[in-house]
């Protein structure tokens, strides 16, 4: 068997690279299924440390940087669309690719179907601090 050898910075190009092609939403744009937070889940903690409150225009999705400010629309009817900030990961259901808080969904009109065909496109990804060993070095 061949091992093979490669540099750190060579790792984390292929890795970068990989990431691309296999995050829809990488390339800004994403389809599929909106679903909302179930009443229950208000105050637990969110992967941003956070308590969720169904009162604020939030979502969960899976790959989005936590912070980043997403645009989500119906597909049905693109005129109604609402601005949400990634402060969790999911859903954790399968064919859907965002989680959105009580407010947002209502704001989407769809409290009473539960889900939506929805276009999901990054509008913000948030500034990532640079580690300062990677600047002295």
């Amino acid at each position: 068997m061949q091992v093979i050898h490669m540099n750190r910075s060579l790792a984390i190009l292929i890795t970068g690279i990989l990431f691309l092609f296999l995050t829809p939403l990488a390339s800004g744009q994403e389809s599929g299924i909106a679903s909302y937070y179930h009443n229950s889940l208000k105050g637990l903690k969110m992967a941003n440390g956070k308590p969720y409150n169904p009162e604020k225009f939030t979502c969960a999705h899976l790959t989005a940087p936590l912070g980043s400010i997403l645009k989500v629309a119906r597909t049905d009817n693109p005129d109604k669309s609402v601005m949400v900030v990634v402060t969790d990961r999911g859903p954790f259901v399968k064919g859907r690719i965002i989680d959105l808080s009580r407010k947002a969904a209502k704001e989407l009109g769809i409290l009473d179907c539960g889900i939506a065909e929805v276009v999901v496109a990054v509008i913000k990804k948030p500034v990532e601090p640079v580690e300062p060993s990677i600047v002295l070095n």
